[in-house]
């Protein structure tokens, strides 16, 4: 070694001259350096040969040669030859390559790198390892990454009505339960006088007859008349509503209702003070018959909400059922929460589905019902015809299912849901039913307080029993997990304390970790311990516990006993035949859906498991949730949650349908009346034979109302 790397590696300074040698020439030159690395000695720069010829003050650099000018080749003397050039010390430029074939040669050199480790990184997996690693970590599902939504046309902000105010439920139970003894016994007094009307037009058809003097037909109009007018002295209550809704510019079949009444009472007047006899009845049978459904369908409605707040406010802290949007893999979902009755008397008292339906449709038909009836009377010369014409379109207009199609299915869906501790909370939580396809199921959903028993325990080593119960139950408070209560209740009795844990984990394998008081603590099922490589005692036989491990040691056993409720079973079922996916948001690690299919043959490969961290998320208490409210919850369990879910859609469903057959009955209904009236048909549209059609179209609407409550 020589001095000059000794002095190097002791770490001496060594000056740059004694590098590169100095401009007299000292030991090394940066030409022989350079040459030492490979690199050609690059020739000398040639200078002017005199200072004079030097641009502006430049002078010789020290050390260089001055290099006469080139002088002009003379032409007599030839040209000397040039010498070749000496490529031996000169390294090659790489070629530069075209696009394509840069391309590949970078895949052809990844592919022989790739084939080199191959074989490499197939030995250094261990097989066993991955096999055992599958079989003792549950399966979860996974989020499909949403589609990018497609740009929005602009469109028209309506105006949102101001919400009614949010009444307590206690205080509309009491609204709503005034006057409904009486508002039943005129539904009864509308339908004898319906019945009565229906007896005195079947009477001539069947060849009975009328004593004197009732036998004459200006008699037979004045009862007629008379008959109608007691029934809308009966429904003024109803007949007003409708009339005050039309004035707020909410028209509803209410409101058709009381014009029907008002042109028929108008018409049958008319009848009996003409010098002539007439030759017809008034529609009075028609509405007497719709007054009843009216009132009908009325008095349900006032029942079901009455019943609905009752429910409600028998619970201070109630459960809230709400629609999140996006919730589960971008699919609206149903969660429940703890919460108060916020809201709910708001709701409850907005119009339902098919007034928000008639409101908009019955304006067309009151227009259209007064224009026809001017065209068919006045157009044709027939200025006399026009207050039964007015009476024949009105009554043909007003739908029997109008009051039916919500208010009779409400309360059937009502009482059915009170039975199990559910209220629903009005229209707008209902119609955003639609759109609810997945609904969160969480540990007490499953297993209510009271079927998850602690069978016993077992303390393994030499720990304290209170110690090993402590970092149980704090693990397991920690995680949130439905057993917190079971195993809070055991500490309490054994008198002891819950312990700080620090550095909280839950693992996707089945369990949790956690530093108590410089003690590392594993709290889980046994295939988690499997899977920390905890020993288990040999031949243990226990289908569902707790294992707590302190230190890598097994220091406790807890044997659980689960018992499903056997309203499960039924409560997911209806939730599957109405394509609603549960999502299994469980906090306790041994509810996993293997152990549910297993155990309790439940369809678990029909349910949405996801991974631990967003099961954390799914069912934490402090999450945000939608502001619309579906239901209020009284009592724990799947059942009330599943049946308030799907008495919603149900509701829906049929309210929109048994709404759009009133529409179409009421407009087919004035399409009728005005050809008919135009050609003066008085027999075919007589009061019979209008309500057999109005009874037609009534069937369907009331079979819809009856279906709701049946799942």
């Amino acid at each position: 070694m020589s001095d000059r790397e000794k002095k190097q590696n002791k770490g001496e300074l060594i000056d740059i001259k004694s590098l590169i040698g100095d401009a007299d020439g000292g030991d090394f030159s940066l030409d022989d350096i350079m040459a030492e690395y490979g690199y050609p000695p690059e020739p000398p720069e040639e200078l002017p040969a005199t200072p004079e010829d030097l641009p502006g003050n430049m002078v010789p650099f020290p050390g260089r040669r001055a290099v006469p000018p080139p002088e002009e080749p003379d032409e007599e003397d030839p040209p000397l030859p040039e010498e070749p050039p000496q490529t031996a010390e000169i390294t090659p430029f790489p070629k530069k390559r075209s696009g394509l074939s840069a391309l590949v040669h970078d895949l052809n050199r990844k592919a022989d790198d790739y084939a080199d480790r191959m074989f490499e990184e197939d030995e250094a997996i261990d097989k066993a390892e991955v096999r055992r690693l599958e079989r003792l970590i549950p399966g979860t599902d996974r989020e499909e990454p949403g589609e990018e939504a497609p740009a929005r046309r602009w469109k028209p902000v309506k105006r949102q009505e101001p919400p009614p105010p949010d009444v307590a439920p206690q205080e509309l139970a009491r609204r709503y339960g005034r006057g409904l003894k009486w508002m039943r016994t005129r539904v009864l007094l509308v339908l004898l006088l319906s019945l009565l009307a229906l007896a005195q037009t079947l009477a001539p058809l069947a060849g009975l007859g009328w004593p004197q003097p009732l036998d004459q037909p200006k008699a037979q109009c004045l009862l007629a008349t008379g008959l109608l007018a007691l029934g809308t002295l009966l429904s003024i209550e109803v007949l007003a509503a409708g009339a005050a809704r039309a004035c707020l510019g909410r028209f509803g079949m209410d409101t058709m209702s009381a014009l029907a009444c008002l042109f028929t009472l108008a018409d049958g007047v008319q009848l009996v003070l003409s010098p002539e006899a007439p030759q017809r009845l008034p529609y009075s049978l028609v509405c007497l018959t719709g007054l009843f459904f009216l009132l009908h369908g009325t008095y349900h409605k006032k029942c079901a909400l009455r019943l609905s707040c009752r429910t409600a406010a028998s619970a201070a802290s109630p459960y809230r059922i709400t629609l999140d949007p996006g919730k589960w893999n971008d699919k609206d979902t149903y969660a429940k929460w703890s919460g108060t009755q916020e809201d709910f008397g708001s709701q409850i008292q907005t119009d339902d589905g098919a007034q928000r339906i008639f409101r908009r449709f019955c304006p067309l038909l009151v227009l259209g019902d007064v224009v026809f009836a001017l065209i068919s009377s006045v157009g044709g010369d027939h200025p006399e015809r026009l207050v039964w014409a007015l009476s024949a379109l009105f009554t043909a207009t007003a739908a029997f299912g109008g009051a039916l199609a919500y208010g009779r299915a409400f309360h059937k869906a009502t009482r059915r849901l009170a039975t199990s501790g559910a209220a629903l909370a009005g229209w707008p939580g209902i119609a955003a039913s639609r759109k609810g396809c997945c609904v969160l199921l969480t540990d007490g959903d499953l297993f209510p307080p009271g079927y998850v028993e602690l069978s016993g325990f077992k303390v393994i080593s030499d720990f304290p029993a209170e110690r090993v119960v402590a970092y149980t139950a704090t693990l397991i408070r920690d995680s949130g997990s439905g057993l917190t209560t079971l195993f809070h209740n055991q500490l309490r009795s054994m008198g002891g304390l819950m312990r700080n844990a620090g550095s909280l984990q839950c693992h996707e394998g089945g369990g949790l970790s956690a530093v108590i008081r410089g003690d590392q603590v594993l709290v889980g099922s046994a295939a988690f311990m499997k899977l920390m490589e905890i020993r288990l005692p040999q031949g243990l036989n226990v289908k569902n516990a707790v294992f707590c491990a302190i230190d890598g040691k097994l220091a406790g056993i807890f044997a659980l006993s689960y018992t499903l409720p056997d309203t499960v079973f039924p409560a997911l079922e209806s939730l599957m035949l109405e394509k609603v996916e549960p999502v299994l948001a469980t906090r306790d690690f041994n509810l996993i859906p293997a152990m549910l299919q297993q155990r309790f043959k439940l369809a678990a490969d029909k349910m949405a498991f996801p991974g631990v961290e967003r099961r954390r998320e799914l069912s934490d208490p402090e999450q945000v949730h939608d502001g619309v409210l579906t239901a209020l919850l009284c009592r724990e369990g799947l059942l009330p949650f599943a049946e308030a879910i799907i008495a919603a859609k149900r509701l829906r469903w049929a309210t929109r349908l048994g709404g759009a057959l009133c529409c179409a009955a009421s407009l087919l209904g004035l399409a009728l009346a005005a050809y008919l009236t135009s050609v003066g048909a008085y027999t075919s549209l007589s009061p019979l034979n209008l309500l057999i059609y109005m009874l037609t179209w009534l069937a369907p609407v009331w079979f819809l109302s009856g279906w709701v409550h049946r799942f």
